[in-house]
């Protein structure tokens, strides 16, 4: 865990550990009710194809107990419900945006199936083997202590149970990870600011990916908190890693 006044990334600034949890809720808060416009900004629509294959490589099934980190939005529910999933836990920082994703799922009939928590990754409230399956899609790179969530989901899978992750992350072309970066740094807010008004969350989500640990370090914080047959699948050139861990 981190210490007390330990620097981490938030953006392009460090700020203390006890800091970021409450900056990055300001964040999703002003962009709550605009997640979905901000995604299809960031990811150019493509957001919707990484998370099918997400829930591809998941392997939903009925009895499936499920523990969706960072998952305020109910996207990664709702899909899983979709595919005949009737047990998901939402734990995420954020109530607004918890709030958002309940009301999108009320709309659709998802009521039952879905729990929702307010919690951080790094503080689960569940006990130890008790889930299936945990997955954080686009969450990682927001908390505060990257290997603490790693190990707080290793902690609550039973034995057999797996974790998937799924993640912006650097492409091993230079070319794609320049052009990539020329987009999230200068075109991203601008357009931020013309559709939702303020251009700063996008700008810290762009700043957010850059700062963002590589693929292989990813790999190796899940091996260090005991995830055996790491995997990792680059998405659409290598913007996006698809990681992949088992609990034994």
């Amino acid at each position: 865990m981190m210490e007390t006044g330990e620097k981490v990334p938030f953006g392009r600034l460090d700020v203390e550990a006890g800091e970021k949890g409450e900056l990055v809720r300001g964040v999703f808060s002003r962009v709550a009710k605009r997640y979905d416009v901000m995604n299809d900004m960031m990811a150019l629509g493509m957001h919707r194809v990484w998370r099918r294959i997400f829930l591809d490589r998941l392997g939903v099934y009925e009895g499936m107990n499920l523990l969706d980190v960072a998952g305020g939005t109910g996207d990664i529910a709702f899909r899983a419900v979709e595919r005949g999933c009737r047990c998901v836990t939402v734990a995420d920082m954020s109530e607004d945006m918890m709030e958002v994703g309940r009301d999108r799922l009320v709309d659709k009939g998802v009521v039952s199936e879905v729990v929702w928590v307010a919690a951080a990754g790094e503080y689960l409230p569940f006990e130890s083997h008790t889930m299936d399956a945990c997955t954080i899609a686009f969450g990682l790179r927001n908390v505060v202590d990257i290997e603490a969530v790693l190990g707080e989901m290793h902690r609550v899978l039973r034995p057999g149970g797996r974790m998937l992750c799924l993640e912006f992350s650097r492409p091993p072309s230079k070319a794609l990870e320049k052009a990539f970066d020329g987009y999230n740094r200068w075109i991203l807010p601008k357009v931020g600011r013309l559709v939702v008004g303020d251009g700063s969350p996008y700008r810290y989500l762009a700043e957010s990916i850059e700062r963002f640990p590589d693929a292989e370090s990813i790999m190796g914080m899940m091996e260090d908190v005991g995830y055996t047959r790491v995997s990792c699948e680059r998405l659409s050139g290598g913007i996006v890693a698809l990681h992949k861990g088992w609990k034994v």
